[in-house]
């Protein structure tokens, strides 16, 4: 996908022309390797209309597509993006007329299309998909539903290990057993027809896929994507369309029979359903219950990442920067890559952190509280990003931080974790959180509680390293007697501006733990 070079262009666009859509993903790569997404764009062009009858694509499927891809070209270069890398899936691939049309597209856009395979479209979905969630070395199964193909890939955080395409696609077999433009009913009778037919198809890989013993399934591609959200929304489950969306096995066999009893003009009017994939939605569903029958699988996990995604990731590993960051832990460096979007300080924002564990942790030890290892990682989150805000302005900056990281894509934590983690830091100065500010969050009391209790660790933390020279290297809370806590801590030169605003600060602790606090700095010139 590229050549290892140095540094990489400040903009870069990737496209992917795929059967049904064309997609655009437009970045800005920074210095220390975080990307920020400029542009994210999908337009249905359906290139693959009426294609698998004889494998020819059609003329005006392939000016829809010209004149998409035209537009999102000159898009991205309005951006700024000095590369464009496109692909073609299969569609492209398995077309008779692939060099003509290719050669068409090139002269009309500028646009070198690099025509991939089911295996390594696979492999890409993987790496795109797997990029964007936390599952370490647990192995699961990567399911992309296009229109032309399925693809299958089995692999972890790290790595892909089993990869395969299989020749069944949403508008492929919506072409084969329904016929493009019926506007009808479908038949229950077909529906069958359609799954069996998928699972004879899917059943030539099933032996190597339960090989693996996977039951984590993650799901991406419009259509799947939709299916769960008619599913979710039908039978009321979790349809808020966020990264906690699910499609039960259970609720997709419920489904089918409500979509084929369905006209396509009714079935436009379904809660939840993208109309311009009502036609071809009946033929998806088929293929995705032969793939949960088959595998073996009661829930698949949505997934709003794909190919393009893995278009980029592959490509910035070409970086030597960007291949350091990859080895820290998922939410390290989900947390890391948001910090350097916004030119956080870095090193300002690893003290506060560690003098905050410190702070957890003894206050832990002398009873001040019972949290466990789940918010103290969420405290360390927090805190690493508490100034994120500053990006946008210093005043009034923890506000601006609780909208950026309640707003950001923190890949790899759900939406409570960061909301929580936005509380956090919005309570780090200036106003204590009071019991409305917590109850207009939405949490429970619990929840409330620890948002307090971790605030006030983060807000000391910072106050800490006020210079942001790292003068502290450690502290601690000391119990003194009954309603008096010791915070000491230690420096290896003065540090009176910290130790002043700590005393600044004393009544934040008595709100939080309803104890007198005293402070003493110690300078000892032998601390490392």
């Amino acid at each position: 996908m590229g050549t290892k070079v140095k540094n990489p262009p400040p903009v870069v666009g990737f496209v992917d022309i795929g059967t049904n859509a064309v997609r655009l993903l437009v970045v800005r790569i920074n210095p220390n390797f975080s990307y920020t997404i400029v542009s994210q764009e999908k337009e249905v062009v359906r290139l693959g209309e009426q294609e698998f009858k004889d494998n020819i694509l059609k003329p005006e499927a392939m000016e829809r597509a010209i004149f998409v891809c035209g537009k999102f070209a000159d898009l991205a270069k309005t951006y700024g993006a000095k590369e464009i890398i496109a692909v073609g899936t299969s569609a492209i691939r398995e077309a008779k007329n692939q060099a003509d049309f290719l050669l068409k597209l090139r002269k009309e856009t500028g646009l070198n299309v690099k025509v991939i395979s089911g295996e390594d479209e696979a492999r890409l979905i993987c790496i795109g998909v797997s990029n964007g969630i936390d599952i370490g070395e647990e192995k699961a199964i990567f399911i992309d539903l296009g229109g032309g193909s399925t693809e299958i890939a089995i692999g972890n955080q790290h790595e892909c290990f089993y990869i395969h395409s299989l020749r069944v696609g949403a508008i492929r077999l919506t072409s084969q057993f329904i016929g493009e433009g019926w506007t009808g009913h479908i038949g229950y009778g077909v529906y069958k027809k359609i799954k069996n037919y998928a699972c004879s198809k899917v059943r030539a890989v099933r032996p190597r896929v339960l090989e693996y013993g996977v039951r984590l399934a993650w799901g991406s591609s419009g259509t799947i994507i939709n299916l769960a959200e008619i599913a979710n929304k039908i039978f009321k489950k979790n349809g808020n369309g966020g990264e906690g969306l699910t499609l039960s096995r259970k609720s997709l066999k419920k489904l089918a029979p409500i979509l084929c009893a369905l006209a396509l003009e009714e079935r436009k009017k379904i809660p939840a359903i993208n109309p311009d994939r009502a036609d071809i939605i009946i033929a998806g569903a088929a293929i995705m219950e032969a793939i949960m029958e088959e595998f073996g699988l009661e829930v698949i996990h949505i997934s709003h990442r794909e190919l393009r995604d893995g278009l980029l990731v592959e490509y910035l590993s070409n970086f030597e920067g960007f291949r350091e960051l990859q080895k820290a832990p998922m939410r390290n460096r989900s947390v890391l890559h948001l910090g350097r979007s916004c030119n956080f300080d870095e090193k300002h924002s690893e003290t506060v952190a560690s003098l905050a564990l410190q702070l957890f942790d003894s206050a832990k030890q002398i009873g001040l509280h019972n949290l466990g290892e789940s918010e103290k990682e969420l405290l360390k989150h927090a805190a690493t990003l508490h100034d994120v805000g500053d990006f946008l302005s210093f005043n009034n900056h923890h506000l601006h931080s609780h909208y950026i990281i309640s707003n950001a894509e923190l890949l790899g934590f759900d939406e409570n974790e960061t909301k929580i983690m936005a509380n956090i830091a919005r309570f780090h100065r200036k106003k204590l959180p009071s019991k409305k500010a917590l109850k207009e969050s939405g949490f429970d009391e619990k929840t409330n509680e620890a948002i307090a209790i971790l605030s006030t660790f983060l807000r000391f933390a910072e106050k800490l390293d006020r210079s942001h020279c790292g003068l502290v290297k450690k502290a601690e809370f000391i119990k003194v007697n009954g309603d008096k806590v010791l915070l000491s801590f230690y420096s290896d030169s003065d540090c009176s501006l910290e130790e002043w605003s700590i005393i600044q600060n004393q009544q934040a602790f008595y709100d939080a733990f309803g104890k007198h606090l005293d402070a003493r700095c110690t300078v000892e010139q032998t601390l490392p």
